[in-house]
């Protein structure tokens, strides 16, 4: 079994005299600067002097500065750019400032562990992951609680990464509810596959699928916005509560006997043999390869894809029907 540390496994002085530049200020560098500042740390936002998010982490009261600057200022650097600008960056605002002795952190493991960040052999390289989006790591922590997250070692430059990595997850919060212990490799190919298989690609084209089969026979594609998407809120939310077991047994019989009969013919060996391959592809770095690439080319087939999804069927009908419920709208973040 997995080792989960708890506030009292911390020492938080590992952290106390240090400074901490969060580069970034999106999702996840707003919630992971503002609870490491509430909970005493001297906190150092990095982002590129036009960034229209300047003067937000002024008036939410803390201290910003250039990227290169940040890095130089700071004891621990925490990445918390977007996945597919976070080498470059590295390569020209981080590393020549990245001197001995300093630590770089990350939230996810995607460009250490395909080799698109190269840190210094004399430098402490760690991640805490947060199992949730900023957001909700920020309004769990001003409630007294904590978000869960991976705590990974990928260099123990100084002999004291690991405990700097814990205290961080503390001052995040993140040891109230629990801080797993993994390793770059396993965070982010279960991330990656987690995205892809089930979390986002696995549960769109289910819905999509869902929709279009409805519709295709005859009904009206409201009905089938809610039976396909609508009601998928109350199904997750039952199961993120109690598991897949309190789902069913909160849901009706016929439902139940539907889902347990049923759900296997979808979800087929087809389906599982799709999967397996989709693992090979991220663990044998094809993915990421064939991602890094993308972004090289300017998107074109990202771009695409992403105006095809947005021209949906079930996106126009639903973005109508939501417009009658404006208890359930929410402005979107950027990313």
């Amino acid at each position: 079994m997995a080792q989960i540390f708890y506030d009292r496994d911390v020492d938080p002085t590992a952290l106390e005299s240090k400074t901490v530049a969060v580069i970034g200020y999106g999702s996840q560098g707003h919630a992971h600067a503002l609870n490491l500042s509430d909970s005493g740390i001297k906190v150092i936002v990095g982002l590129h002097k036009g960034s229209k998010r300047w003067t937000k982490v002024i008036e939410d009261g803390l201290q910003v500065m250039e990227v290169d600057q940040a890095t130089q200022a700071a004891d621990v650097i925490m990445i918390l750019v977007p996945d597919e600008i976070q080498a470059a960056l590295y390569r020209d605002k981080i590393q020549p400032a990245l001197t001995t002795g300093k630590a770089l952190a990350f939230a996810h493991g995607f460009n250490i562990h395909f080799g698109q960040i190269e840190a210094p052999q004399d430098a402490d390289v760690f991640m805490v992951a947060p199992k949730g989006p900023g957001h909700l790591v920020r309004r769990v922590y001003k409630n007294g609680f904590g978000v869960p997250a991976l705590l990974a070692v990928y260099r123990e430059a100084s002999g004291k990464c690991r405990q700097i990595g814990l205290a961080y997850a503390r001052a995040l919060g993140a040891t109230r509810a629990g801080v797993l212990e993994t390793t770059f490799a396993e965070e982010t190919e279960t991330d990656l596959f987690g995205e892809q298989a089930v979390l986002c690609g696995g549960v769109t084209a289910l819905v999509q699928a869902g929709f279009e089969t409805l519709v295709e026979a005859g009904y009206q594609p409201e009905i089938a916005y809610f039976e396909c998407l609508h009601e998928l809120k109350l199904i997750v939310d039952l199961i993120y509560e109690g598991g897949i077991g309190r789902m069913r047994y909160s849901v009706s019989n016929t439902a139940e006997f539907g889902d347990l009969t049923r759900g296997p013919r979808i979800v087929d060996e087809r389906t599982r043999a799709e999967m397996r391959k989709i693992l090979e592809e991220i663990r044998s770095g094809q993915f990421a390869r064939e991602w890094i690439l993308e972004n090289a080319a300017g998107r074109p087939v990202f771009k695409a894809l992403e105006r095809m999804g947005a021209e949906h069927p079930v996106e126009t009908v639903g973005a109508r029907l939501r417009s009658m419920m404006s208890w359930i709208s929410a402005p979107l973040e950027e990313k």
